[in-house]
């Protein structure tokens, strides 16, 4: 089983970084290779009225099971793309990737003004 290294988790936590996607059957969707499939969801997802330190304690259990899971990046990606709103996806808490798509959106921002500046410059 692959795991990631801590370098690579926090490579793909930046936002305009793209960690390459290992090569896998393409019939088969990549959650079937998730870990959590073996785990009880319950730690993936806060209860209603959760305390906060039960909370942040269910979520760094989940995070460990997350860092361990082959199919971490795609889940993160999945859960950023869709977006989802809740839980802990590919070792990212909801507010987590609130922060990465909001990066996301500032740098595209940038991009496509720097790519408009470049247009003018050349067409001036």
């Amino acid at each position: 089983m692959l795991q990631p290294s801590r370098q690579s988790l926090q490579v793909a936590a930046v936002p305009g970084q793209r960690v390459p996607v290992r090569d896998r059957d393409d019939d088969a969707p990549w959650h079937t290779e998730a870990v959590c499939r073996r785990d009880e969801a319950g730690l993936f997802f806060a209860p209603s009225k959760e305390p906060t330190a039960a909370r942040l304690s269910r979520e760094e259990a989940a995070k460990r099971v997350c860092a361990r899971c082959p199919v971490m990046v795609e889940c993160r990606e999945h859960a950023l793309l869709q977006p989802e709103p809740y839980g802990v996806w590919g070792g990212l808490t909801a507010a987590e990737r609130r922060v990465v798509l909001a990066r996301r959106r500032r740098r595209d921002l940038e991009l496509q003004k720097a790519a408009h500046a470049a247009g003018i410059a050349a067409a001036g």
